[in-house]
């Protein structure tokens, strides 16, 4: 019983040591927060994302625009909900297929697809479908009038 006003004490000052108040100020440069505010601006504009396309063709040469784009339109008629893009590298014109998030997609629809339209997936900038929106209709059993 006679250590414990020292224990008191050394326990006390203990808890005031861990204690610790005080302010922090980050100070940065201006113009880095100037090119952080830019790249983010510039994100929010894109409007594609890396992902996978399957190029069907590669046309270079005489008439290899009016090739390109007849193979496209045929694309289109074959798979009317796939997306066909002509892209001109120079000195090719490349017929793309797709907008696939993930190299397994653009596999599936290349498999779908091998028998007529030969092509390899590559990667590329795609252009992401818009989020779909769900109609919220609500559910007439469910109202509180049971």
């Amino acid at each position: 019983m006679k250590h414990l006003p020292l224990l008191m004490l050394l326990l006390s000052l203990g808890a005031t040591g861990w204690c610790q108040t005080g302010h922090v100020s980050i100070i940065g440069d201006v113009d880095a927060a100037r090119m952080v505010e830019r790249h983010v601006e510039l994100n929010s504009r894109a409007k594609t994302i890396p992902g996978f396309r399957v190029q069907i063709a590669s046309f270079s040469g005489t008439n290899s625009k009016t090739s390109a784009f007849n193979l496209r339109d045929r694309f289109q008629l074959d798979y009317p909900a796939v997306q066909a893009y002509i892209v001109f590298e120079e000195p090719n014109f490349k017929v793309k297929v797709g907008d696939f998030r993930t190299r397994l997609e653009a596999y599936a629809f290349l498999q779908e697809i091998k028998e007529t339209y030969k092509g390899y997936i590559i990667k590329d900038n795609i252009n992401p479908e818009p989020p779909q929106q769900e109609l919220y209709a609500p559910d007439d059993e469910q109202s509180g009038d049971e």
